[in-house]
């Protein structure tokens, strides 16, 4: 007789019970994490936001609109009122914001056009090129009350190292903190010195990343150095150029620390003996530390950062076509 070994076979018990819910759930943990940790990631970024920008801008917008002062205990909402005293009744306002973008234009244009060109020499093949490269950070690294103690020296009234050059070829000297523009200068100086490097190192990281090919094929054709400059160079810098632009304009517009110690004596954040070189920051402050208008004070920051948020933008769209790429 002739057995059915297939039909005595025991029947497959398939897989065990206990494995399928552990396999479900890792595929239900594996879909979680793909659907959930991309915002656990960037969570930390949007508290530390939260927290440090988030919060302290609604909270300039709250008191801006409030007449809030560490004399009064008493908090009374007035609307836009201050708003429309600064922009209609502040002549001291408007002064400052005319110092500021002076001084922003004096520093600001030559900067980054000196932070170019030097980046295109440092860019080429020279002796002791780290040195340089290295020399050219220095500024960076040094304190700003040592940068401003120096030039205020450099630029002194009596003993001034300026004033003597000037002595020397038969000019008269300059109070070069009492004259509206000659401050300017001064202080656009100081700002220029510090951050050239800096952008000059930005540049030079970008120009490092153009490809050596496209020189090449431009020396080929007859291009000299210079057009190779202003038609390979340029236009490959186009992001760095806006970034640098931008960069330079919020630190411009913001700019405190330097006019805040060019000054001689006590007030300085009056900005000299008639306000000729007080910027919006230190009008702000002024405002909130000495007369105590917190209120007024966040009117102040508010329309500052407008400013900013402008000619950030005109900036933006200045910078496009003069270095497409297109």
């Amino acid at each position: 007789m002739s057995l059915d070994l297939h039909a005595a076979a025991p029947p497959d018990p398939g897989p065990p019970r206990a494995a399928r819910p552990a396999h479900r759930r890792a595929s239900s943990l594996t879909r979680l994490d793909l659907k959930y940790s991309p915002y656990v990631y960037v969570l930390p970024f949007f508290l530390i936001f939260a927290v440090f920008s988030a919060y302290p801008i609604a909270y300039t917008v709250w008191i801006a609109l409030t007449d809030r002062s560490p004399l009064n205990p008493t908090i009374s909402f007035v609307g836009l009122d201050n708003f429309v005293e600064l922009i209609t009744d502040d002549p001291q306002f408007w002064n400052a914001v005319v110092n500021t973008f002076g001084m922003f234009v004096l520093s600001t244009l030559p900067q980054l056009l000196l932070a170019l060109v030097l980046a295109n020499a440092l860019n080429r093949k020279l002796r002791a090129q780290t040195f340089f490269r290295m020399a050219i950070a220095m500024p960076i690294i040094t304190s700003t009350a040592v940068v401003a103690l120096i030039f205020s020296m450099i630029y002194a009234k009596d003993f001034g190292l300026v004033n003597w050059v000037l002595d020397s070829v038969g000019l008269d000297p300059i109070d070069w903190r009492a004259n509206r523009f000659a401050s300017w200068f001064a202080i656009s100086t100081m700002v220029d010195w510090r951050w050239v490097g800096y952008n000059a190192l930005i540049y030079l990281a970008a120009m490092q990343s153009i490809s050596k090919d496209m020189y090449e094929a431009a020396a080929l054709d007859g291009a000299s150095r210079r057009r190779q400059f202003w038609s390979i160079t340029v236009p490959q810098l186009r992001p760095t150029i806006i970034f640098t632009l931008i960069i330079s304009t919020i630190g411009g517009l913001q700019l405190f620390t330097e006019p805040l110690l060019f000054t001689s004596g006590s007030g300085g954040l009056s900005g000299g003996s008639e306000g000729q070189f007080q910027t919006i920051t230190m009008y702000l402050l002024d405002v909130m530390n000495q007369r105590f208008r917190w209120g007024y004070a966040g009117a102040v920051a508010l329309v500052l950062f407008l400013l900013i948020a402008l000619m950030s933008t005109v900036n933006y769209l200045l910078a496009r076509p003069i270095s497409s790429d297109k």
